[in-house]
Order: structure tokens, then sequence, then C-alpha cells
């Protein structure tokens, strides 16, 4: 896989031509359908190694069975199949690419139930995990359910991803309540009420696991919050289910401030199977220009998680997105709106703007005028992508966490693909008549513990962390 970084007057045709590429895998591979790239983006390119053209009466399913290959990876090689098994004579599928691969990883995505079927049709091949947010629980600890969760659970059965279930103080105003979590926290009824719906409701749907996402929670909360996760983590694994926590983005560990205090790297740590770096919202809506996840700073919390608790348990948080700033910037007054990477592409076009690229943050940006207004861009690209995947090989993390899937980033998907093997527990290989003595299903021997013990037992790669700002989930990262 190389990055190209476009020149004036630089098109996909003419970028094809140059690298020796067919333009629509390029367009593909790059999430450009249409249009042409802006001054300075960032386009992969990967070549295409081995490929088949579609004969008549051949269908995706043969073609993978045929080749030992699932359908999600021929999906991770073919972007332009969108997710789907539609093909037709004449068409050439990739069936592997060039380029040394650089290692193993996991992939979460998290995503709200309203997002978009074909969106995540298109993404879903590319994670090992899909993280549906998100419940909720009264004081009394009854669950609070997101509203169309099974449309997400069966298309992840379709996909091979593995679901987790989401538990947070996230109240239906948009804020986490502390509240609500030191009511739980002080009542052993409400407690035990919760873990035993969250566990009756993970069984029930088929969810893989859960992952906790309680933030501002009191500092004198501290030890409860522990306990709970850890007394959840025991009942969860005895049914086969493992437990996530999501983590504010610490530096030290006595750090203060309301979203930092309680986050015990090393009581949590140790209380959970995995952890959650929420590694991002440096640059947030509210405050001033600059990276939503400068690599140098998700660095600085890496490593100090890596004092608290083993890489294997660790993923790193990397955004899906940016921000477009009005200058100049007024504390208190200026509010950013979010953007996808894609569209902050298309953008840059649209106004005729130069990406360049902050060496120390591993982030692009760009700015422009509007209506007599400076405007200032930071976002994700192949580079930062890249980057992020290798900290986290670097580091030996387990895997990635994106916040969130509700606009699209392809490349990200593409890089991580091409130069990493993506660890997928529920991912097989289908069979199709001819072939069904080169099928393989593991899945259909082991139990999901299994499943989970074999995934430990790995070499995998790993990512996760962040910052010194707000970090979290907020409706505003959407």
């Amino acid at each position: 896989m190389e990055i190209y970084i476009t020149s004036e007057g630089d098109s996909y045709a003419a970028i094809a031509d140059r690298v020796g590429v067919d333009e629509g895998y390029l367009r593909s591979v790059n999430g450009a359908a249409s249009g042409e790239p802006a001054l300075g983006q960032a386009v992969v390119i990967i070549r295409p190694e081995r490929t088949v053209t579609v004969g008549d009466g051949e269908t995706l399913y043969g073609i993978a069975s045929a080749n030992g290959m699932t359908l999600p990876a021929i999906y991770r090689l073919n972007p332009a199949l969108g997710g789907s098994t539609e093909i037709y004579p004449g068409q050439v599928i990739v069936l592997s690419v060039q380029g040394e691969r650089r290692g193993q990883l996991e992939t979460n995505g998290y995503t709200y139930t309203n997002v978009d079927e074909a969106l995540l049709r298109s993404v879903l091949p590319y994670m090992s995990y899909l993280t549906v947010f998100t419940y909720g629980f009264t004081p009394e600890g009854e669950l609070l359910e997101p509203q169309n969760e099974e449309r997400l659970l069966g298309l992840c059965r379709e996909y091979g991803t593995a679901p987790i279930m989401m538990i947070s103080t996230l109240t239906s105003e948009g804020s986490f309540s502390n509240q609500l979590s030191n009511a739980l926290f002080t009542s052993p009824e409400a407690t035990g009420t919760l873990i035993s719906r969250l566990i009756a409701r993970a069984e029930e749907l088929g969810y893989y696991g859960i992952d906790v996402d309680f933030e501002y929670v009191f500092a004198t909360d501290t030890d409860a919050f522990a306990a709970f996760v850890s007394a959840l983590t025991e009942a969860a694994n005895a049914r086969g289910i493992r437990v996530w926590i999501a983590l504010a983005p610490k530096s030290y560990a006595e750090q203060p401030g309301l979203l930092y205090e309680a986050h015990n790297y090393s009581e949590l740590g140790a209380a959970a199977n995995y952890s959650t770096l929420m590694t991002y919202e440096w640059g947030y809506r509210y405050g001033p220009p600059m990276a939503v996840a400068p690599l140098d700073k998700v660095r600085v919390v890496v490593e100090y998680a890596l004092t608290e608790m083993p890489a294997e348990k660790i993923f790193m948080g990397v955004p899906c997105y940016g921000y477009d700033w009005s200058l100049p910037y007024v504390r208190g007054v200026s509010a950013a709106p979010s953007l996808g990477c894609e569209e902050a592409c298309a953008l840059a076009r649209e106004v005729g703007a130069a990406i360049r690229y902050d060496r120390v943050s591993q982030a692009p940006y760009f700015r422009y005028k509007a209506s007599d207004i400076e405007h200032e861009v930071w976002f994700g690209d192949a580079r930062s992508a890249q980057a992020s995947y290798a900290l986290a090989a670097e580091l030996g993390l387990r895997g990635m966490a994106y916040w969130n899937l509700m606009r699209p980033y392809t490349v990200a998907w593409t890089v991580a693909a091409s130069e990493y093997d993506i660890i997928r527990p529920l991912e097989t290989i289908p069979v199709s008549s001819g072939n069904a003595a080169d099928a393989v299903d593991a899945m259909d021997a082991v139990d999901a513990m299994d499943a989970v013990d074999a995934m430990d037992a790995m070499n995998t790669a790993d990512t996760e962390n962040a910052g010194d700002m707000p970090g979290g989930r907020s409706a505003s990262m959407l």
C-alpha cells in the first residue's frame, strides 16, 4: 500500500494511469464514487496481486469457497461491492493485494441504531465487533432499551461481526449522569438487578460482550465503580460473555477533573476483560481549533495505560470525524460543527483549499473563507489512520475502537485491511456446492467462551487512548 499526496490538477484518472492501477478500483478504496480529489489530499494506492474474473453463473459464495476465503475477506479487498453478494459476468474480483502485512489487530466500531444500512453493510466486514450505542438504566437497575437494535444484530450475524451491548449513564437529555451511577452504586439491590438484566438481555439477543461507559463518575464512587465492573465481569464471564470498560483519556494516575478521577486505570483495567481508551476530543466542539486526536498526546495516554494494565487488554480509540471552526475562536461563544472525514475532503475541494498535514499531531487540516468568515478544519485521513495503527502495533495493543460509524471513512478501513490481518471471531468461510469439504466454520465447533479464549491466545496488535480535553461520547460527535 502507498499513500499519494495530490498536486495541482490531479484527477483519479491521472493518478490511476500514473501508478498503473484501475481507476474504478482506485476510487473504491478511497470512497470516491464520483468527483475528484482535493489539492493535498492523501490518496490510498492499493495494487491488486491476485484477481478472478466472474464467469457466467458464478456466485460470490462460490468464488469465496473455491479460494478458501470468507465473504467479509472478499468485501475488505473489494469495497465497491459495498458488502453485497451481487456480481456480474466479466467483473474483476480482487483476491489479494501487494504489500507486506504489519501484524494483526482487532477492530471495534460504535454506532447508533439509526445508522444508514448501506453504510453499515459496507463497514461491517472490517469490524471484529460492533458496539450498539446505547442501553440506559433506571436508578432501580431496570434496563432502558435502544430502539431497533434487532436490525443491527441481524446485520452482525449476516457479516460475521460480533455484537457488543453498551450500557451507559447517558440520559435522554444527552448528558452523562453521575447521580444515576451513584444511585446504582449505593444500592446493592439495583446493582444486582442491573447485572442480572444485562446478562439476561445479552443471552436473549446473542450479544458477544458488554461495554460499560460510565462517565463523570463522582471521585467518591471510585472503588464502588470498580467493584460494580468486577461483579459484572465475573457474572458475565460465567455465561461466556466478555466485558469492556470505556476509560477517559488520562496521562497519569492522579489526574484531576470529574472526567478522570473515578476512572482508576489499575482497578478498572483489572476488573474488566478489555478496556477502550477514549483517545479523542482534544479538538472538540467548544474548544480551539486543533487535531481531534493528536497522536503525540494519544501516545502519552497509551503509555500511561500500559503502566496500569497489559497491552493485550487495550483498544485505542480513533475518531471518524473532524470539526469546522469559524475564526476567530472565542472561548464560551464558538461552537464548531462536526463533519465526516470524507466530507472534509469534499469541502476542501469545493472551496479550493489546499490540505496540509501537521507532522506532530499526525493530522490533516485546511483553512478557507466563506461569507467573509475564516474557517479552520481538522479531520482524519489515510496518513493519520496509518499512524494510529502503527502506534498500536508498536506498543502491542489489542486493537482499535472507532467512534463512530455514522459517517463514511473508507480510507481508514482500506488501510487497515491492506496492512493488517483483522481478527474476527465470528468470520467463517461459506459452503457452496462442490466445495463443502473446503469450507471452515470454526464457530460451530466451539461456544462463545471458547472463541474468546482462542482469541486471547493469539498474538494480536492493539490500539487506544486519549486526551486532556473533555473526551468521551456526545451527541455533537455524530
